[in-house]
């Protein structure tokens, strides 16, 4: 499921009508918080941040010249639209035609047997159909592409020979782009955050102060952490990668690209292991009255990914790094078209840079007691 992206998509290319709709509803809490130049600074370098690179993938392509892993930011959550389309929509689709077919049939073929209230049944049939499939089409398909008929992943390529990184999207999650290495920023560089990771995936950003962009991109890599430092070890693996070589590194284990039921299932258990491990006896007995609903979903899963074809790198990109060919060009404005680019020029402010450091927060001064603030409660 490509939510995440989609939906991160649509807020940097957002019309100024929606922007100011979402914004009026805004909190003073809920509003964006600016970010300074000192911030970013600290957050994103090259040095080594863990003793253990590893990567707990699925990694598909390993090589001297690039490295390609999944990304996606909700992909334990796919097939519940496949579930949604095929269990619901498409039958009632298919049902209201087949039967507006069938009226429309029986008023041409059977004169003798044509009323006023076959022809009302009929046009309220195909009144009824006809709305279905509009605000389906309309509205319905951009969901459902969200994990059918669509790019079966969405893929991350690190090129060591170019120094490059390149994101694999359908072009309603934002396209095929591709920035320089040095540009790439790290969710996972600061030890502190660890307690974060449980549940989450390494993140990896580009700031348009970095890239020359109006807006932010972002990449959501692998699997979901269980907590510690495998976010840490699975950035240190593709910054030692990059920075050294695959000799640096111990080498992965590949993952198919084709529609693996293994994959659809075990992709809803991504960081629960050590939660699983660790949780009481009355839990794990719970996960054992709730396991079709896992059933259910990761069939659903797997249908999506059978309903999907694989991605395909544009062949400049296939080609980088080989001897005497070219370098990829670097994903500028200008190549997007011209709408998107006024959108995306109109949302720039959501990503600047405050100059400096974030001004320290003034010490609370602690309140007076009621005594110290009435003299006279001690003398009685």
């Amino acid at each position: 499921m490509y939510l995440i992206e989609w939906g991160f998509w649509q807020m940097a290319t957002e019309s100024e009508a929606a922007r100011k709709a979402y914004e009026a509803e805004l909190t003073p809490k809920e509003k964006r918080q600016d970010l300074y130049e000192d911030e970013l600074a600290e957050e994103m370098h090259f040095q080594p941040v863990s003793e253990n690179p590893r990567t707990r993938g699925p990694v598909f392509a390993f090589n001297d010249i690039f490295l390609d892993i999944r990304c996606g930011g909700s992909e334990e959550k796919r097939g519940l639209i496949t579930l949604a389309t095929l269990g619901a929509i498409a039958p009632a689709v298919a049902v209201g035609l087949y039967i507006t077919t069938g009226f429309i049939w029986m008023d041409i073929t059977d004169p003798e047997g044509r009323s006023v209230i076959t022809i009302l049944t009929t046009l309220i049939m195909l009144s009824v159909t006809s709305t279905l499939v509009y605000l389906y089409s309309k509205y319905g398909i951009h969901l459902t592409r969200l994990e059918m008929l669509t790019t079966r992943h969405l893929l991350i390529r690190f090129n060591r020979k170019t120094q490059q990184v390149h994101l694999h999207r359908p072009k309603y999650c934002g396209g095929i782009v591709t920035f320089p290495w040095k540009t790439t920023g790290s969710t996972a560089i600061d030890p502190e955050d660890d307690s974060l990771s449980l549940g989450m995936r390494l993140g990896l950003v580009w700031h348009p102060s970095r890239t020359g962009l109006p807006h932010m991109e972002m990449a959501l890599l692998g699997k979901q952490g269980q907590g510690g430092s495998e976010l840490r070890d699975e950035w240190e693996f593709i910054r030692r990668y990059m920075e050294e070589g695959p000799h640096a590194v111990p080498r992965p284990r590949l993952s198919t690209q084709l529609p693996s039921p293994i994959q659809a299932f075990s992709a809803q258990f991504e960081g629960l292991g050590r939660f699983f491990r660790k949780s009481s006896w009355l839990f794990k007995v719970i996960l054992l009255f709730v396991w079709p609903a896992f059933v259910i979903v990761g069939t659903g899963h797997w249908l999506s990914l059978l309903l999907c074809w694989r991605p395909r790198w544009p062949k400049v990109i296939r080609e980088a790094g080989l001897p005497g060919k070219p370098v990829p060009p670097v994903t500028t404005l200008s190549d997007y078209p011209p709408a998107i680019q006024e959108r995306l020029l109109a949302n720039a402010d959501r990503w600047q840079l405050k100059p400096g450091k974030r001004p320290e927060k003034k010490p609370r001064t602690p309140r007076k007691s009621k005594a110290r603030e009435n003299p006279a409660n001690l003398t009685e």
